[in-house]
């Protein structure tokens, strides 16, 4: 123990001010349990006060497909472009990227819950006690060949050429398939399109500028730019493929199919590339194993990956408190 005097804290604060009084962060955590953070705090039902009855002569399990399949593209690109945070090559890109990924992750929690209202018997089962609500047990406690995304959504990152390439191609369809579904008998999906329409137009046009600006820019841009379109233009046909629960569903009213989108969708893309400079890529669509493809459950290998990342905390601590 050193002879030297104590110097005196700062602020006028003693050291015993200080211990009586402990740390700020000392009542964040009751009875020292740090499982109660697994799932954030004090978060509403997002459907309260919507009306949530499935419309007349519609199969409940097929709505919550749906909903899944829908839900399952947001939650999985979301997580996609939050990996994205604090690499972007600007503050404001960095910023806009987080905002999109927020956008999908809201149309994920609502669409989630969509299917959980509709088809209780979707959602996971969970120890008993368990708080954890029905739109995070289906995005943290199913296994991979229970999401329902198309595999555009789940392939790993490249560079920023790819981010922008796969946001255009995704939000390209996506608005689309929202302008449309606006009209739906269920008034859930409805309301989600309808707020979804303004947020997924931003991301679509956010990507066309980019796309232009790549394309237009330095030899190395371009190059990135037509290595990134190269790479995902086979992935793109699911968007615009219909599986047969989306064709029951749109002749139902409440769904749409997006195989009727495709020309709508093409011509939106045919711009941007017109546009651009850049040529329309001959690449062959993506093809499933026994034409079962995202939509079936199949997926490619990175999708465990992610999902083995995103899910962790929540698994560790199924009994985690709201």
């Amino acid at each position: 123990m050193s002879d030297e005097p104590r110097s005196e804290p700062r602020s006028g604060h003693s050291s015993e001010h200080s211990s009586e009084h402990g740390s700020i962060f000392d009542g964040l955590i009751e009875g020292g349990d740090s499982a109660q953070w697994a799932f954030g705090t004090d978060f509403e039902d997002p459907l309260a006060g919507v009306d949530t009855t499935v419309p007349e002569g519609v199969d409940p399990a097929a709505l919550a497909a749906y909903c899944l399949m829908l839900g399952d593209d947001a939650l999985v690109l979301s997580q996609r472009l939050s990996e994205w945070c604090s690499r972007a090559p600007d503050l404001e890109e960095d910023i806009a990227l987080a905002n999109m990924a927020l956008d999908l992750l809201g149309q994920a929690r609502l669409l989630l819950a969509r299917a959980a209202a509709a088809d209780p018997g979707v959602v996971p089962a969970l120890p008993d006690g368990s708080p954890v609500p029905a739109e995070d047990a289906l995005a943290f406690f199913r296994d991979d060949r229970d999401f329902r995304n198309v595999r555009l959504c789940e392939v790993p990152n490249g560079d920023f050429a790819h981010v922008v390439v796969r946001l255009l191609l995704f939000s390209a369809a996506r608005l689309a398939l929202f302008e449309r579904l606006r009209a739906s008998r269920d008034q859930v999906l409805a309301a989600v399109a309808g707020k979804g329409v303004k947020e997924v137009a931003y991301h679509r046009d956010w990507a066309g500028r980019w796309f232009l600006t790549l394309a237009r820019g330095t030899e190395e841009s371009h190059r990135r730019l037509l290595a990134a379109l190269d790479a995902l233009w086979p992935l793109r046909a699911e968007l615009v493929t219909a599986h047969p629960l989306e064709r029951v569903l749109a002749d139902a009213g409440v769904g749409v199919d997006p195989s009727s989108l495709a020309g709508e969708v093409d011509a939106v893309l045919d711009q941007v590339l017109a546009v651009s400079g850049v040529d329309r890529p001959e690449r062959a669509p993506l093809a499933g194993v026994a034409g079962r493809t995202g939509r079936h459950g199949l997926h490619t290998e990175a999708l465990s990956r992610l999902l083995t990342e995103m899910q962790v905390v929540a698994r560790a601590h199924p009994m985690g408190r709201w």
